[in-house]
């Protein structure tokens, strides 16, 4: 077995290449979201693999993951395999399992930059909001979510979960606390994507399990200096047991480094 020694959150979950194009990793008590592993750690731990999957190191695109399953804390294995698309695009398939189970699964796209002619579009400009030190900290109830330790959350608006509020919305600056000097890469926006609770919890008094089925995210810029980074999440839709969230995340200057689309299931 060998250990990867790149630089990044691979490490902080033992990402170890077990031969054939074969992964293992541990997810440890700490990172129990709602109701299973954080979601986006198992996003970024299947980004991980495609990269090094990948024939040579190009930028993650675009990521469609689904889960199968329900996945629990402890070991996951992965198994990747790369399409060639052309000369600057590839796609790598990868499954996560347990127990010899498939229980996620994600197409991810990595494409090189080539040039255009096209006039370069940064999308949108960024929500006005107060800088983040000027926005206290809140803090996700530890026996509800034990993975709200991990980041450092900072509401940038008066809006906040379980209050009752009108708005279907959450916008904060965020830093993932293991990973604070190191730049946001494609594994560490898989994370960010879903730091935030669901954006249906300020109009609700009282928790409910929202576990995410398919979640869908986009990388729009190279990856940003240090955190912390503008997390804001909408509300899209909600009924019928079900629930999508729309996610974008901003580096401090503004650049939009990436986009989610996050579909829940409502059980409560």
């Amino acid at each position: 077995m060998t250990q990867l020694t790149t630089p990044g959150l691979a490490g902080v979950f033992d990402l170890t290449a077990t031969g054939g194009g074969r992964h293992t990793a541990r997810i440890d008590a700490t990172w129990q979201g709602w109701s299973g592993p954080h979601g986006g750690v198992v996003a970024a731990l299947l980004v991980e693999v495609a990269g090094r999957a990948a024939a040579e190191p190009l930028p993650v695109r675009a990521v469609d993951l689904r889960f199968l399953g329900r996945p629990a804390i402890g070991p996951m294995e992965f198994a990747a395999a790369v399409t060639a698309v052309g000369r600057n695009t590839a796609v790598v398939d990868v499954r996560a399992e347990q127990g010899g189970v498939a229980v996620a699964a994600a197409a991810v796209t990595l494409g090189r930059a080539v040039p255009s002619e096209v006039p370069a579009y940064a999308g949108a400009a960024a929500p006005a909001v107060p800088a983040p030190e000027e926005c206290a900290e809140f803090a996700l109830p530890p026996e509800i979510v034990p993975a709200g330790a991990h980041f450092e959350i900072r509401p940038a608006t008066a809006v906040l979960p379980l209050t009752g509020a009108a708005e279907r919305e959450l916008c904060a600056w965020v830093t993932l606390r293991l990973a604070a000097a190191l730049p946001i890469d494609a594994a560490a926006l898989a994370i960010l994507a879903d730091a935030l609770p669901p954006a249906l919890f300020p109009v609700l008094r009282a928790p409910v399990a929202a576990p995410t089925v398919a979640l869908s995210l986009h990388l729009h810029a190279e990856p940003a200096p240090p955190q912390p980074v503008l997390v804001r999440t909408v509300n899209a839709s909600t009924g019928g047991g079900w629930s999508v969230d729309d996610t974008e995340i901003r580096a401090r200057d503004g650049r939009l480094l990436a986009t989610a689309r996050q579909t829940r299931r409502v059980l409560g």
